[in-house]
């Protein structure tokens, strides 16, 4: 890539062309759905030393509304993942 042509990006395109050639959410949309298990179990974990400094109620709370948000978030803001895509 030539140097005019960089100027010309905008700045978030300029970020894409350092991380991969795209939107960061695609990137760890991608790395989620590699490695599903390994991310579940680590904030499983997470959660376990997070338990130890707030209250047993409050922990569970917490995992309760994670939960309802988790669930909503594919019921009705989710769209079709596709390996790979690209950005606009």
């Amino acid at each position: 890539m030539n140097w005019k042509r960089w100027l010309k990006y905008n700045p978030y395109k300029k970020l894409w062309s350092l991380i991969g050639g795209r939107p960061w959410t695609y990137i760890s949309r991608d790395f989620y759905h590699k490695v599903e298990y390994v991310v579940i179990v680590g904030f499983t974990v997470l959660g376990y030393y997070l338990h130890t400094w707030v209250s047993h109620r409050d922990f569970w709370v917490g995992i309760g509304v994670l939960t309802v948000g988790f669930v909503l978030g594919h019921f009705f803001w989710g769209k079709k993942y596709i390996p790979g895509q690209e950005g606009k």
